[in-house]
């Protein structure tokens, strides 16, 4: 069995300062910035990770998901927009061995990893089938959003998945609840 990490929207905007930012957002970049630096360096006791994957919103002109007066639930103000600072990673983020990165949403609304293509248009389940991936951790910003639906689509797609908690950031603490549930009954573990 292979397990890769998906390292879920890790970027400047979703974290304090950005234009959509998550409290907690810098600390997990940080935390998830030290577990890739251990996995990096090969240590005897480092995580079991066959393969380091990243999702980035990457949004040109996602329609009606921007809005000058969001409501916070299907629209949000603009973030990640191609091309600025905020799509990019956020620096705590280090080292970023990634073995690939899944860019999502550049026209439409896109929550879930699973929505992202790589370079040559491949699909983030069709890479993971291709490198003989069966098992995946999840961790990122946000519990409640692109978490949330990364895993979802994950346990969908046949893979066995688990949320790394620790190294999530949520928007709320009700809707992390109910995305935590959700998970739970889908049959994702949350660690």
């Amino acid at each position: 069995m292979k397990r890769a990490l998906i390292v879920t929207d890790v970027q400047n905007d979703f974290c304090e300062g950005g234009s959509l930012p998550v409290a907690g957002g810098a600390r997990v970049a940080a935390d998830i910035g030290a577990v890739l630096h251990h996995w990096s360096s090969g240590e005897p006791d480092a995580p079991a990770y066959d393969h380091v994957v990243a999702t980035k919103d990457h949004h040109i002109d996602p329609g009606g998901h921007w809005s000058r007066e969001p409501d916070f639930k299907e629209s949000w103000p603009i973030h990640c927009r191609v091309g600025t600072d905020g799509e990019a990673f956020h620096p705590n983020l280090d080292p970023q061995p990634f073995d690939a990165i899944f860019l999502k949403g550049e026209h439409e609304p896109a929550y879930s990893g699973f929505q992202g293509r790589a370079t040559g248009e491949v699909l983030l389940a069709d890479w993971l089938r291709a490198h003989e991936v069966t098992a995946v951790d999840v961790c990122g910003i946000a519990t409640d959003y692109c978490v949330r639906a990364t895993a979802l689509d994950a346990v969908a797609a046949g893979f066995s998945t688990r949320v790394l908690l620790d190294l999530c950031a949520g928007v709320a603490p009700e809707t992390s609840e109910a995305a935590i549930a959700e998970l739970l009954t889908a049959g994702v573990t949350v660690v």
